[in-house]
């Protein structure tokens, strides 16, 4: 993997593969680059795909897990610059799950993009949802200070769905402590949420054309935040990938994907 320098000095470590048009893609919670890895061998032969450690993760190192939330935030869309300006210009994002609220936040903060697609940011409007987001992040932050890594994980899957007979298997899988080793990157992607509601406000600025997508067999919850989420960035559309849930399947966005950033890079092209 190459590495490149954020603005506070923190090297973030990526992977470019392909040829094409330059696509970013941003993993959610608990994800690495390697974690993307099936998508982005999907897109290559179309596109010029970088993946990479979000702060604190995989070859990534972090400089610093005390920041406070604003700071967090600001730390990991500084990150995205960075990457976003290494992919080279003209540079597409599609963001999954609370990847897609972080490349929302960096396009909202002037990221220079044209193109951007999410896959069901993680908001949960609605007085339960905010309540419910409330609950999590004051439980989140007590687990991470008590050095609790594996509850907060399992915070984490719980508060996604994931049902407590297979969050038992997962503790004694292969793959839980490589989990656990990115537990306290959660606080990162808590923070990214803010409250639990689509800030609407704020992305009235974002100009890229977006693509906001879910699965016809997600949550309501999901669902109806995704349309939210629509209705307040000023060009955007929505889709709904029947079949599909929070875990969407390579095969089945990677098409979407290509469809939607293809296009309009002709189009755009040929403006």
């Amino acid at each position: 993997m190459d590495r490149i320098l954020s603005a506070d000095g923190t090297p973030i470590a990526y992977r470019r593969q392909g040829e094409g048009p330059p696509l970013v893609l941003v993993g959610g919670a608990l994800s690495t680059a390697a974690t993307d890895a099936p998508l982005a061998a999907l897109l290559a032969p179309r596109f010029t795909v970088v993946t990479y450690d979000r702060r604190g993760r995989g070859a990534g190192r972090d400089a610093g897990h005390e920041d406070a939330g604003a700071d967090r935030v600001g730390r990991e869309i500084e990150d995205l610059n960075a990457v976003v300006a290494a992919a080279g210009p003209g540079a597409c994002v599609f963001g999954m799950s609370s990847g897609g609220a972080l490349a929302l936040e960096a396009a909202a903060a002037g990221l220079p993009v044209d193109l951007l697609a999410v896959y069901e940011p993680p908001y949960t409007p609605g007085a339960s949802g905010l309540l419910f987001k409330a609950r999590c992040t004051a439980r989140l932050h007590r687990l991470l200070a008590d050095g609790d890594r594996a509850g907060a994980v399992e915070l984490f899957l719980t508060a996604t769905g994931v049902d407590a007979a297979t969050v038992a298997r997962m503790r004694r899988a292969p793959l839980w402590p490589g989990l656990e080793a990115l537990a306290h990157t959660l606080a990162y992607d808590d923070a990214l949420l803010g409250n639990g509601a689509v800030p609407a406000g704020r992305f009235a600025s974002v100009t890229a054309r977006t693509l906001v997508v879910c699965g016809g067999f997600s949550s309501a919850r999901a669902r109806a935040s995704t349309r939210t989420l629509a209705e307040a960035l000023p060009r955007a559309r929505h889709r709904t990938l029947t079949g599909q849930m929070r875990e969407v399947a390579p095969q089945v966005i990677a098409p979407v994907l290509a469809d939607f950033f293809a296009r309009d890079v002709y189009v755009r092209q040929a403006s």
